[in-house]
């Protein structure tokens, strides 16, 4: 990785947010329809967050109000919000676990256009590093934002001393999007990358073997995954509720009453998200107790999503499966994302967790 002459202004790690207009927002939910076909590049919403000082993430910020910030774009445009999590968690994985140099090297690159990203999940060969080879192999998969995320975070040989690497991506000619063949998401550009006899000259070791599992951070961190859910299907009723206003029938009681309950479920997640954010924060914790919050942010979100998707299509009725229709984007691509990895696995976890004590049924509340 080529290292720049630049100062930067501040460390990496003191760097805080932007703030986020309405105006940033509409122009992000604009964007989407022209993003998925494929007619506007993603990456110009990218720059908008870069405009409003939204890349520079920092270890010093409420985590509440990182919450609160996901939602929103989450609801605005879903892809955008997914790379910018993506961009989010290698920033704290970098404040977590990267040497001084690096933390400043990242600031630096930032500030001349570059985006992040972590990629973890691997193609059928894995990717691996073996002592004294200068070269990585192997390839990833589900690789989101190519041709957008310069440098990625990814993981290197696999099993509980996985190492995470920060690897310059911007090689167009390893990536490839075809492979994404899914029913949504499609604006993310996600696909394969092939690091077959990548140097490792463009490749920086992050942390200790191991450090990646490490918790809170790891499960713990799913609460940021969770905002977008919950977002995204806030956004999704909104949508469907504008349109039905704009037909005169969103005062027939019985689509006020479909539509009701889940918003008021996902109010009630929005705000488990958010503590479950303040509690990666909290030392008087457990550190289990703070992974099972994060883990019930993302099932209980999920949850509401799947069923605000269900409840829009029978309100908005069959424009709702138009290609054009905007509430039938938002569904395609919520439906999409909501397939996070392991989950049966993360409910047996916080059941563990809260229901295998004394006393574990009140959580964090307690």
């Amino acid at each position: 990785m080529p290292v720049s002459n630049v100062t930067p202004k501040m460390p990496f790690h003191e760097v805080g947010q932007g703030e986020i207009s309405a105006d940033l927002l509409a122009k992000l939910s604009d964007g989407a329809a022209a993003e998925e076909d494929g007619t506007r590049p993603i990456a110009n919403s990218i720059d908008l967050l870069r405009s409003a000082d939204l890349l520079l993430q920092g270890s010093g910020e409420p985590p509440n109000r990182t919450a609160n910030l996901l939602m929103k774009v989450g609801a605005a445009n879903l892809c955008v919000g997914r790379l910018w999590e993506g961009h989010m968690n290698a920033s704290t994985l970098i404040n977590l676990y990267g040497a001084p140099h690096l933390k400043r090297r990242v600031r630096t690159l930032i500030d001349q256009g570059a985006f992040l990203g972590v990629w973890g999940a691997d193609g059928k060969t894995p990717v691996t590093w073996t002592a004294p080879s200068d070269c990585l192999s192997g390839a990833k998969m589900f690789a989101s934002g190519l041709g957008t995320v310069t440098h990625a975070v990814i993981t290197v040989n696999s099993g509980p001393k996985v190492r995470l690497a920060l690897v310059d991506v911007s090689d167009t000619a390893r990536a490839d999007a075809s492979v994404w063949d899914m029913h949504g998401m499609k604006a993310t550009a996600s696909g394969r990358f092939d690091f077959t006899d990548f140097p490792m000259s463009q490749a920086e070791w992050l942390g200790e073997p191991g450090d990646y599992l490490r918790e809170p951070h790891f499960v713990g961190g799913v609460w940021r995954i969770a905002g977008l859910q919950v977002g995204a299907a806030i956004g999704l009723i909104d949508c469907a509720a504008a349109e039905l206003r704009a037909m005169g029938r969103m005062h027939a009681g019985p689509q006020q009453a479909r539509l009701m309950p889940i918003l008021m479920r996902a109010w009630a997640g929005a705000s488990l998200v958010e503590r479950a954010a303040m509690a990666t924060t909290d030392a008087g914790l457990a550190t289990e107790q703070i992974v099972a919050t994060s883990i019930a942010a993302r099932l209980l979100t999920e949850d509401v999503a799947l069923d605000a998707i269900r409840a829009v299509e029978q309100s908005i009725g069959l424009r709702h499966f138009d290609a054009q229709s905007q509430t039938g984007r938002m569904a395609r691509d919520l439906a999409v994302y909501l397939r996070q990895a392991a989950r049966d696995a993360f409910l047996q976890r916080a059941a563990e967790h809260a229901l295998g004590q004394d006393g574990g049924t009140w959580g964090i509340f307690e």
